[in-house]
């Protein structure tokens, strides 16, 4: 048992894409089809093997902005500002998961390794905005992403994060390990299985992994039980609980 409860936190961090919005909007999948765009047209490669490129730098270096970066010398600005031409319409403002977040003791942060011009956007959309102190992109992480010890660490000192009195909601169980290992509770958000998504097998992996203290595949109301609770009758005889 990891024992970790929301009694003493004070700092929420959240990831943003498929986290603070629900995975079945797909959002995430344009960027996905502009970033082989991108990777088709500065390699001059046909589609599907810019495809196969795309996901084998995923893989190695947590996106595919940074094995381009570092094999074939991308711009970071040129290729973050191509993959984010996005249609954000599918987005619209969330007044209950406003209201919950207003509610949460202490801070709230973002963690993305999006850009902050791509994360305004998404907020803006959202009608979420206001309830956030502070967005760390990937250019506060000087490009490298999650899941990077170094750019947890960085983000933990740039915005004085005690990451014992911290939680961390993501949507990738990758993405807890470092979390987890520096003491944040961290929460694992998995898409409703009733919502077709489109998302690779790996990505929907790490539920039961020993690094995630908690699953939920709603956000909002995982949150408000937490506030109802006081944050503290969430932990139960079993490791890690799934609200849904």
């Amino acid at each position: 048992m990891s024992g970790r409860d929301f009694s003493a936190v004070d700092t929420w961090v959240f990831d943003l894409d498929n986290t603070l919005y629900p995975h079945h909007l797909n959002l995430w999948q344009q960027v996905d089809a502009r970033i082989g765009e991108f990777v088709s047209r500065w390699l001059r490669v046909t589609a599907e093997e810019a495809r196969r490129i795309q996901k084998d730098y995923y893989h190695r270096f947590g996106t595919t902005m940074r094995g381009m970066m570092t094999l074939h010398g991308v711009e970071p600005a040129e290729f973050l500002a191509y993959v984010h031409q996005i249609d954000h319409s599918p987005l619209e403002p969330d007044p209950a998961l406003g209201e919950v977040l207003a509610s949460l003791p202490g801070r709230r942060l973002i963690l993305t390794n999006g850009s902050c011009d791509h994360a305004a956007a998404v907020l803006a959309r959202l009608g979420l905005a206001s309830h956030f102190e502070g967005v760390f992109d990937i250019l506060a992480a000087d490009f490298e992403p999650k899941p990077a010890a170094q750019t947890y660490r960085k983000f933990l000192a740039d915005h004085d994060v005690d990451p014992r009195r911290a939680a961390m909601f993501e949507d990738l169980a990758r993405n807890l390990v470092i979390p987890h290992e520096v003491g944040m509770t961290t929460v694992l958000v998995v898409p409703d299985a009733g919502r077709e998504v489109v998302r690779e097998e790996w990505e929907m992996e790490g539920r039961d992994a020993a690094h995630v203290d908690y699953v939920t595949s709603e956000l909002t109301r995982f949150l408000a039980r937490l506030i109802r609770w006081g944050g503290r009758a969430v932990v139960w005889r079993a490791r890690k609980m799934s609200v849904s």
